[in-house]
């Protein structure tokens, strides 16, 4: 089996479950080592598991993504661990009300966007040294069709997406002349816990699984990848640009 990954390490945040815990193992397979990064610890450990049986090792990280300090601390190991970084992938994210706007309160939009904003900046603030140093940086931040739809009540959700999609193109641009290459990346429905809260009366059957979603991020990770700040949109199966519906 070819391992085009060996010798890379791979950030993966959420790498508990859903999105993260497939593409956490998909990246292993590939011969990355992993380090994993999520509030659950018995998720970690089944990941562990799961990557030791694809071959590869992890480094399992329990963090909360609004410590701040703990993400700069985590940079600073790998900086001495590894002393570079190859992939991020940005997959952790909170759904969080789906209100009327105005009914929102302040204590869950906060939650909301340190988690889906203000964690990845903090990620992209600590981690892009190390990226710089890899000879085939990857970056891929998860987003959702929903930061264009307009749709009511996802109005939190929406917004917090469509200014992961603002970071993530203007990051590529000031990283243009470089080897990093950052992309987003739109799963479009998949059958995650996220999407059951979203929508319970689904039938969960009819939904994509991770492992699928979870192989197309490993391409964009590879080291022959040369879109940068662009969005794919795996229901459409190409990269789209950032006006074209999903």
């Amino acid at each position: 089996m070819s391992k085009p990954l060996s010798s890379h390490i791979a950030l993966v945040t959420g790498a508990s479950r859903g999105i993260g815990f497939a593409t956490a193992i998909a990246l292993a397979r590939a011969g990355a080592h992993v380090v994993a990064l999520a509030r659950t610890v018995g998720g970690l450990e089944e990941l562990d598991d799961e990557i030791k049986k694809a071959g590869s090792t992890a480094t399992l990280v329990p963090l909360d993504l609004k410590d701040l300090d703990g993400i700069a601390r985590l940079g600073a190991a790998l900086n001495e661990r590894f002393g570079k970084l190859d992939i991020m992938v940005a997959n952790a994210g909170l759904l969080g009300p789906l209100s009327p706007l105005s009914h929102v309160q302040p204590k869950a939009w906060d939650e909301l966007i340190a988690v889906n904003v203000t964690a990845n900046w903090q990620l992209i603030r600590c981690m892009e040294p190390l990226l710089q140093k890899s000879d085939a940086g990857r970056a891929v931040l998860l987003t959702s069709g929903a930061a264009s739809s307009g749709t009511a009540y996802w109005g939190p959700y929406a917004a917090s997406k469509a200014a992961l999609d603002a970071m993530g193109r203007a990051w590529a641009a000031e990283n243009a002349t470089n080897n990093l290459k950052i992309n987003l990346f739109n799963p479009g429905t998949v059958r995650t816990r996220m999407r059951a809260t979203a929508f319970p009366g689904e039938d969960p059957a009819t939904l994509t699984k991770p492992a699928a979603i979870a192989e197309k991020i490993v391409a964009l990770c590879l080291p022959d990848v040369k879109e940068t700040g662009q969005l794919y949109s795996f229901p459409a199966g190409k990269f789209l640009k950032f006006n074209e519906p999903s």
